[in-house]
């Protein structure tokens, strides 16, 4: 559990500090082998291909991914975390106290946000090293013990439930990373022999590329198609490599290099042809799972699949039902305005009229939502609910109405200021561009943010959001500054798109004040937000 909590850390660290540079990052227009590295480089920093894989599908369900791109990214972030299985296998124990005592420092005394997430990534780390030298002390007594050789022995004739258990392992422990790391451990101490350790890790990898499937499988079919081509090649390869490896003497050419090392190596070296595998296969695989996976049919006249509505009016006279409907029917309107909120800064470059048309259409459901909320909430009987339920219903209509003047911007202010934009003939400086468009994944990464808060009611993500939207204010003040400070310079870029650059950082910052209204009454039913910031009372004047 430590070292599932220490990856964990980690990655949570990580995301917090950059997730907003994640979106540029990964959409970039590049070679197939360029995203592949993105996914590898991001795989080492956040210490997690699932992670890497979630983020690839959920920008693909957006439209902002190619599938193409997003696979590359996906067997590049496989690549990446074998890496760090190599990595953390070092005999790194004398960092231990040095990253405790400077994360622990960071994290406690610093009040700069990313340098207390720093802190926490250097505190993760440490924890990491701690909980294999627990893992290896455990293992010890059990290891000279009458049972383990009899099990060791029959996973390693059983190579096939060796597989399994690797499999069923990682899927578990959902991290391959943390599953990996044990078998490695297991083998290296001599718990379990090299046979065995290496069905375990096949069998790991299987697992690691089903935990995406089993986390998206409530998004739409353009976010899952990525993790099961994923599925499809990675279980795919697991499957020949273990045949082949188990039927053929290649166990015993591997193993004189010696067990621990030797482990490692395989395993890097699967993900590795697993991504020459993977790249040549990108066009069969995008037809296999859009065979598998098919788009949602387009009934009505505008071209757009009517939403269905998670307001069921037979649970009305039933609080906890009624509650938990009227929760579903926010996450489906918080998805249709993150749908929307995508393409927002395409549509400077473009200013394409049927995606204006689509956002138009998206924003009547988004409207149609919080119609048919007012509706639902009004229908409920007073007599069969108590206060409790009554103020939670009423915070959910304030967060309605806040998704829909959110989607009033998108229709309103952002699709008149890209028509502006193209009808002087102006562009952004390329600094500019790349202010708003950081400021974009960061509202982006927020929103995914306001979804976990309105699932999950967790007081730490509502804190963490409230803060963030902190984050865009001081972030729309930067770029306004900088901004002004290229006038001066008589930078023509900007000023030709000086008003519309300046609009646009308002109605970001209003759209992210928005989406992140649903931390407040979390943070005021806990007591952590301050009534006012005024003082209590005007000093008295002094005379003369």
């Amino acid at each position: 559990m430590l070292l599932l909590f220490a990856v964990r850390m980690v990655r949570t660290g990580i995301e917090r500090s950059y997730g907003s540079h994640f979106q540029a990052l990964m959409t970039r227009r590049t070679s197939p082998l360029a995203s592949a590295s993105v996914g590898m480089g991001m795989a080492i920093v956040l210490q997690s291909a699932t992670a890497v894989t979630l983020l690839s599908a959920g920008f693909a369900g957006t439209g902002v991914l190619s599938f193409s791109a997003g696979l590359a990214i996906v067997v590049g972030g496989d690549l990446g975390s074998a890496l760090v299985v190599r990595l953390l296998s070092f005999q790194l124990d004398w960092l231990v106290p040095v990253l405790l005592s400077a994360g622990g420092w960071l994290f406690i005394k610093s009040q700069t946000r990313k340098w207390r997430q720093m802190g926490r990534i250097l505190m993760g780390v440490a924890f990491i090293l701690i909980a294999l030298q627990f893992l290896r002390a455990a293992m010890d007594p059990i290891r000279d013990s009458a049972f383990l050789p009899a099990i060791a022995d029959y996973l390693a004739n059983d190579f096939i439930t060796a597989f399994i258990v690797g499999g069923v392992l990682a899927f578990v422990m959902h991290s391959s990373v943390a599953a990996i790391l044990m078998c490695v451990t297991l083998v290296q101490i001599g718990a379990i022999p090299f046979a065995a350790g290496i069905s375990l890790l096949l069998g790991a990898n299987l697992g690691g590329a089903l935990i995406p499937i089993w986390l998206t499988r409530g998004m739409d079919a353009g976010a899952r198609r990525i993790p099961l081509a994923n599925l499809v090649v990675r279980g795919g390869w697991a499957v020949l490599a273990l045949l082949v490896i188990n039927l053929l003497p290649a166990a015993d050419i591997l193993v004189s290099y010696g067990s621990g090392p030797a482990l490692i190596y395989a395993h890097v070296a699967f993900n590795a042809a697993l991504l020459l595998i993977a790249l040549p296969l990108v066009a069969p695989l995008e037809h296999l799972t859009r065979a598998l996976l098919p788009d949602a049919p387009v009934t009505d006249e505008n071209g757009a699949t009517p939403p269905q509505s998670a307001l069921d009016p037979d649970d009305i006279d039933n609080p906890t039902l009624a509650l938990a409907n009227l929760k579903r029917e926010l996450l489906r309107m918080t998805g249709l305005v993150d749908a929307m909120f995508a393409p927002v800064l395409g549509l400077y470059e473009t200013n394409d009229p049927a995606q204006i048309k689509a956002l138009r259409r998206a924003d009547i459901h988004v409207n149609d939502c919080l119609a048919g909320i007012r509706e639902y909430v009004a229908a409920q009987p007073s007599d069969a609910y108590d206060k409790q339920d009554k103020r939670s219903m009423r915070e959910m209509v304030d967060y309605a109405i806040s998704l829909e003047n959110a989607g009033d911007l998108i229709t309103h202010r952002f699709t008149t200021l890209s028509e502006e934009l193209h009808k002087a003939g102006a562009r952004f400086s390329a600094e500019g561009w790349r202010e708003l468009s950081a400021l974009h994944a960061c509202i982006t990464s927020n929103m995914r943010l306001a979804g976990n808060v309105l699932i999950s009611d967790d007081l730490e993500s509502a804190r963490l959001l409230n803060l963030e939207k902190d984050e865009v204010k001081r972030a729309e003040r930067a770029s306004r500054k900088r901004h002004l400070k290229r006038l001066q310079n008589g930078e023509q870029d900007s000023i030709a798109s000086s008003d519309i650059h300046l609009e646009t950082l308002v109605a970001l910052r209003e759209f992210n004040r928005h989406v992140s209204a649903v931390a407040i009454p979390i943070l005021t039913q806990n007591g952590q937000l301050l009534e006012t910031r005024l003082i209590d009372a005007l000093p008295n004047p002094t005379t003369d």
